[in-house]
């Protein structure tokens, strides 16, 4: 294994797969016929994001570029220096034939697909088996005027939900806590009343950092039902920030922090630091991707092997009722620049090599690998037989996946932890109990021109005021700055586009 900081310190890692299938025998030099350049390997290039150390062994690529026919030459760039080489990209122009985006910088280069430089793939997608099948509404999340430019990597539109020790609610007779009232008075007894009996207060009741989409703090506000980034209020889109549930959240967060049932330090922890404050016994609750207790339980029981963890996702607000914050269904789109795909032609075949990802033979290979090698079929279901080859050679290529798995043929996983299962089931639970963003397919130019600047000084004030900096006249003041610099005009090009588009 590669030291990670070695990885890091590379700008991008190319992996380039060599030309796997020859031409024919009998085909003479210099032939340029079409029927000919059919049957040659298609070099496509792509960029892809990496969510490991190391870029995967070739081995499964080997066989992907076999069964499309294509010459492989992948660039691997880890995730935190993504943003940075897509910058540099659009900068340079110097793209690859596929580039994936993520939801900020859609939004950050929709001109650049209005103004003409990626194709618009709307018009090919009947052509294809499995593409044609993509979920319509999904679709639609992803349009620009109508249009369709990506192909979309689906998520499940909510993973959200909590992590808890479940030995120590047990131990202090607490049973799941079913709303907002009793997940506060968890996380006090998980602070004040000794959960792991060693008679020293040195547990706290909840883990966070500083992300306040993906940490704790989105979630919980849309359990007291703040809107997914925007929200429709007397026929305007307004912020989130904007809704008297978002400062009744801020409020939440204020107690528990100065009340020490948070880490105090969460404005500067990272996932990492917040991670390993459950890995290692310190804090009860995290509050993420319920997804992660497999690997937060292995983390755990080798600092305390009788510990155990559970999860669950309704937490009602002060009404009595359950929502949660909601992706569009897709948390990635694959963009396909007319700079470096020249033809139509070129597009096809490119489209051709999506079209397999998404078949159930193409997901399955990039999803859990060589049946036999690196997993098992066992009850209709993916088991992983070999952990570390799959680590190795498997789990990086996942970030290539497309489509989604009601519609891609992806063997479901068999999960041998328990909470793991559940966390999959509560996944889709959180699907009847949705959030949408009341901006999505809407328009406003000053948001794509300075959303990100103006967000982050709604998010400093929103750390301040947890951390009791600033008070409410304070994060008020903040909001007022937010909109004369260029928040009045969203307001109004977004509820502008609203109406437009519900004439």
């Amino acid at each position: 294994m590669k030291n990670i900081k070695k990885v890091l310190s590379v700008f991008v890692i190319f992996l380039t797969i060599g030309i796997l299938a020859a031409c024919s025998s009998k085909s003479s030099p210099g032939n340029e016929s079409a029927s000919k350049d059919a049957d040659k390997p298609f070099k496509i290039t792509a960029m892809v994001k990496l969510h490991t150390q190391e870029a995967p062994d070739q081995r499964v690529l080997d066989i992907v570029a076999e069964k499309t026919n294509m010459e492989l030459d992948i660039q691997f760039v880890p995730y935190t220096l993504y943003p940075e080489k897509v910058n540099t990209v659009f900068a340079t122009e110097s793209f690859p034939h596929s580039v994936i985006l993520d939801l900020d910088m859609i939004n950050q280069y929709k001109e650049a697909i209005r103004d003409g430089q990626f194709w618009e793939i709307g018009p090919y997608l009947d052509e294809y088996e499995h593409l044609s099948k993509m979920n319509p509404e999904v679709l639609k999340n992803t349009m620009i005027d109508g249009k369709i430019y990506m192909i979309y990597q689906g998520k499940p539109s909510s993973r959200q939900g909590v992590i808890y020790r479940k030995d120590w609610a047990d131990k202090l007779g607490i049973s799941t806590p079913t709303n907002v009232d009793e997940f506060y008075e968890m996380l006090r007894a998980f602070t004040e009343d000794d959960p792991d009996g060693n008679g020293k207060k040195d547990t706290i009741g909840l883990t966070n950092r500083d992300d306040l989409i993906f940490g704790a703090f989105k979630t919980v506000a849309s359990w007291f039902h703040t809107p997914t980034n925007f929200g429709l209020k007397d026929e305007k889109i307004l912020p989130e920030f904007m809704f008297p549930e978002y400062m009744e959240t801020l409020d939440y967060f204020r107690k528990m922090h100065e009340d020490g049932y948070i880490n105090q330090d969460f404005p500067v922890a990272s996932k990492v630091d917040q991670q390993a404050m459950l890995k290692n016994g310190t804090a009860g609750a995290y509050i993420g991707s319920m997804g992660d207790v497999e690997s937060l339980y292995n983390g755990l029981k080798e600092v305390d092997p009788e510990a155990e963890l559970d999860v669950f996702n309704q937490v009602a607000g002060p009404d009595g009722e359950f929502t949660v914050w909601s992706l569009p269904g897709y948390g990635d789109g694959i963009v396909f620049p007319k700079s470096s795909i020249k033809t139509e032609e070129e597009l096809k075949r490119i489209l051709s090599f999506y079209d397999y990802l998404m078949s159930p033979e193409g997901t399955n290979l990039t999803f859990w690998g060589i049946e036999g090698d690196h997993y098992q079929v066992t009850d209709g279901k993916a088991e992983v037989i070999n952990k570390e080859l799959f680590e190795r050679e498997v789990f990086p290529l996942q970030s290539m996946r497309i489509g989604d798995e009601v519609r891609d043929g992806k063997l479901k996983g068999l999960f041998t932890y328990e909470p793991k299962a559940k966390a999959e089931d509560l996944y889709i639970d959180n699907e009847n109990y949705l959030i949408p963003d009341a901006t999505i397919g809407l328009d406003s130019p000053t948001f794509l021109l300075k959303g990100t600047s103006l967000q982050q000084l709604i998010d400093d004030a929103t750390i301040k005021y947890i951390i009791r900096d600033i008070d409410k006249d304070g994060f008020e003041a903040v909001i007022e700055q937010w909109k004369n610099q260029g928040g009045n005009e969203i307001i109004e090009e977004f509820s502008a586009s609203y109406k437009e588009m519900n004439k």
